[in-house]
């Protein structure tokens, strides 16, 4: 073989963009409304909240002997979870 390439079959060596023109879709806005993000960190705050008092409640109880400590660092890390999504949410 020379220089040149073989040939491929025309088939192979057109690009059908058909496909590509018909599933274009318009993309959802990227931005969240203001009320959206009020809304979002209201329960986040509500979630952290009863969280943090679970956690409480159960160090309390497991220091008595009622429960074990595996639940409350469970529950620790579950707080933390929702305080970083609220500090995310609100930006600080």
């Amino acid at each position: 073989m020379g220089a040149s390439e073989p040939s491929l079959p025309s088939a192979l060596t057109t690009v059908d963009r058909s496909l590509e023109v018909n599933d274009i879709a318009p993309r959802p806005p990227r931005h969240v409304s203001r009320r959206q993000r009020e809304e979002r960190a209201y329960r986040l705050t509500l979630a952290t909240g009863a969280a943090a008092v679970a956690t409480i409640v159960v160090i309390v109880l497991s220091v008595v002997g009622v429960t074990s400590f595996g639940l409350a660092l469970l529950l620790a890390l579950i707080t933390a979870a929702l305080g970083y999504g609220l500090k995310r949410t609100l930006g600080r």
